[in-house]
């Protein structure tokens, strides 16, 4: 069974705080990725339309053997079909690649803002929701003012936002405004994509201190803020050790040194700017 703690959603259910990222995952490697999660306690895997990969998660999922109902699947809606009935069709597109029933959680990818659909696409999430086809619904990147508005014009409050969010960028305001309505916030880019952040000297000495690898400390910094994270990988050695972050904690002092590395420094772009429906523009 999981060690993955699991955090409570506005809508009475739970999500894993812990789970397997894909994005940049070919089908080609997704399945001993997939395997090598479930193997080392991994039961939420997050993918996206997308991405490309889900009837290669779909199959490796159906060929783990792990049973449906411990598994924790969520995907994404891609910029191009937002709108309400292209919602809907996106989603029958996915459930079939995927080879299940139901979805755990679906999100809205990004707003799109300059498209104005993104409340057209909410409301579709909202019928997919009471029809039982996905337990849980929420969003992508959302701004502040994006949120409000779905939540003014629908009554429904997302239960996940996921956001670009790291130690770089740890994103203070907008979780300040997910805490006032109880959305939980999932990070992508929690390593903001290696390089400088795991060669930091701050991030070093709390590895030295705890014994860990830096991707490590920052993987459990986001555990200990109370995120979700989904870090991504195809290697079966990385993957194992994403996952060893549940016997140690980090210290207020460690918290404190993480807090210093601020520099509101985005890796992807702005939401509010996002205009892109072509895939091969994509790059979060």
């Amino acid at each position: 069974m999981s060690t993955v703690p699991v955090l409570p959603l506005n809508d009475g259910l739970s999500i894993p705080q812990f789970g397997l990222g894909t994005w940049q995952s070919p089908s080609s490697k997704i399945a001993g990725a997939v395997h090598a999660a479930l193997e080392a306690g991994y039961r939420a895997v997050d993918t996206a339309a997308i991405y490309e990969n889900e009837a290669a998660i779909g199959d490796a999922l159906v060929s783990s053997g792990v049973p449906r109902g411990e598994l924790y699947l969520t995907t994404k809606l891609w910029n191009s079909e937002q709108g309400f009935d292209a919602t809907l069709a996106a989603f029958d597109k996915s459930l079939a690649r995927l080879r299940t029933d139901y979805l755990d959680l679906y999100l809205i990818h990004w707003p799109l803002p300059l498209r104005g659909k993104y409340v057209d696409t909410w409301k579709a999430l909202i019928r997919l929701k009471e029809e039982g086809r996905v337990r849980s619904i929420g969003v992508s990147n959302f701004q502040t003012a994006h949120l409000k508005r779905i939540i003014a014009e629908t009554g429904i409050v997302p239960a996940v936002n996921q956001i670009e969010l790291h130690p770089f960028f740890p994103q203070d305001e907008l979780r300040g405004v997910h805490a006032r309505y109880g959305i939980v916030t999932e990070s992508w880019s929690p390593l903001a994509q290696g390089g400088d952040l795991l060669q930091n000297e701050t991030v070093l000495g709390i590895a030295k201190k705890h014994g860990r690898t830096a991707a490590q400390v920052i993987l459990r910094w986001h555990i200990d803020l109370g995120l979700v994270v989904i870090p991504k990988s195809v290697t079966a050695e990385r993957i194992r050790e994403n996952f060893a972050l549940f016997d140690f904690k980090l210290d207020a002092a460690d918290l404190a040194a993480f807090a210093t590395l601020d520099a509101s420094r985005r890796i992807g772009p702005h939401p509010d700017e996002l205009d892109i429906v072509v895939p091969r523009l994509y790059f979060d």
